[in-house]
């Protein structure tokens, strides 16, 4: 029987959250012979999408700031019309190239407004095919709370007029759409639980470190590992440290803390094997974004969390919040963060045993795949 085919569409414009979400949801629907073109259109970032998918990579934007307002080119310059029409065109190009069974648009249209220049002109090439391709969107189950009049009923009706399902990655049990976005009732009859999509559990770790501490892709965590690397310099705690500070930390700040580290400390980008180091660690220090929760849940491992907050962003709060309330981390507030703050959570935390064992549904990947599935079923 032929394969389904599968056109998963995800931008990331800051972190790089929503790739590595998309990439454990695009690796299952390989395992399940589902043919997969994953559709990126932001910076690069080595080992993503995975293996045994096709790729299509657009022209890259990213956010022109930590508030996500306006969208820049990968050099830092503000993109014009003529860059984002080719972006659209190449998108269609694709779309009409791979004539898929299964179209995923990651976020939007609960977020990703600033996409809306070439998603809007791809949901109308899917309306007019024949066959008409299955619709769903894929998001995280803690939204970012919008403030503005009108966007959650612009969201409900792209919803009602275009989209079969909504893919919400997270267990009910700890956060529903409603939560979030106040209008879900409208949509109920949409929407899909497909449990948290968290990796594989972890292999034993090659190397251990007893403070894993990191801020995903990088670009907004600096503050963070600043105040790890004074706390790992003041503590009387004078175990192994690790500071993953991600791809996107620029080069000086990195040359700078790699100056400073103390000989207990390794400080590097990126770590292949960080599900295994949180599985071998006493602690793990980060913000609070879903992949990076995903694996501590998985490894188990005692968490402090510094939520991101800048520009207004409220989901990775709720989340820090919730999971505090669960007994499985302590929450600390990104603004006025410093190494005697952390250094406190660090010594609070290393004195109490590990979190308890959780219920948390984190087969969210294999569960999507199965809910494609039963689409042609």
């Amino acid at each position: 029987m032929t394969a389904r085919s599968v056109f998963f569409y995800v931008q990331h414009l800051l972190g790089i959250g929503h790739l590595a979400r998309a990439s454990r949801v695009a690796s299952a629907l390989a395992d399940d012979n589902f043919d997969v073109t994953i559709v990126t259109g932001g910076s690069q970032v080595a080992g993503f999408p995975g293996t045994g998918v096709k790729s299509v990579v657009l022209p890259a934007v990213l956010a022109g700031n930590a508030g996500f307002s306006g969208l820049a080119d990968q050099h830092g310059n503000p993109v014009n019309d003529e860059f984002l029409g080719r972006r659209r065109d190449l998108l269609l190009e694709a779309f009409h190239r791979v004539r898929p069974d299964i179209v995923i648009i990651e976020a939007f249209p609960f977020g990703r407004r600033q996409m809306r220049f070439e998603l809007l002109p791809l949901l109308d090439a899917i309306e007019a095919t024949s066959p008409r391709p299955k619709l769903v969107t894929s998001v995280r189950d803690i939204l970012q709370e919008r403030t503005k009049p009108g966007r959650d009923e612009e969201t409900v009706s792209l919803i009602k007029a275009h989209f079969d399902h909504v893919l919400v990655h997270g267990d009910p049990s700890f956060a529903t759409l409603p939560d979030t976005f106040p209008l879900a009732a409208e949509i109920a009859g949409k929407i899909v639980y497909t449990g948290l999509v968290a990796g594989a559990v972890p292999a034993p770790p090659a190397e251990v470190f007893d403070i894993v501490v990191s801020t995903g892709g990088g670009a907004v965590g600096l503050d963070l590992i600043r105040s790890a690397l004074e706390t790992a310099r003041k503590s009387t705690f004078h175990g192994s440290w690790c500071l993953i500070t991600g791809p996107n930390l620029p080069e000086k700040d990195f040359a700078v803390l790699s100056a400073e580290a103390p000989d207990n400390v390794s400080l590097v980008r990126f770590r292949k094997d960080f599900p295994s180091l949180l599985k071998g660690a006493e602690l793990s220090i980060s913000q609070a974004g879903y992949n990076t929760v995903c694996d501590i849940l998985r490894a188990q491992c005692r968490s402090v969390l510094v939520p991101f907050t800048a520009g207004g962003e409220t989901e990775q709060s709720v989340r820090a919040t919730r999971l505090e309330a669960l007994g499985l981390a302590i929450a600390l507030p990104e603004n006025g963060l410093d190494a005697d703050i952390l250094g406190k959570a660090v010594e609070t935390a290393l004195s109490q045993p590990k979190p308890p064992a959780h219920r948390l549904d984190l087969n969210g990947a294999q569960r999507t795949a199965e809910v494609l599935r039963e689409l042609f079923d």
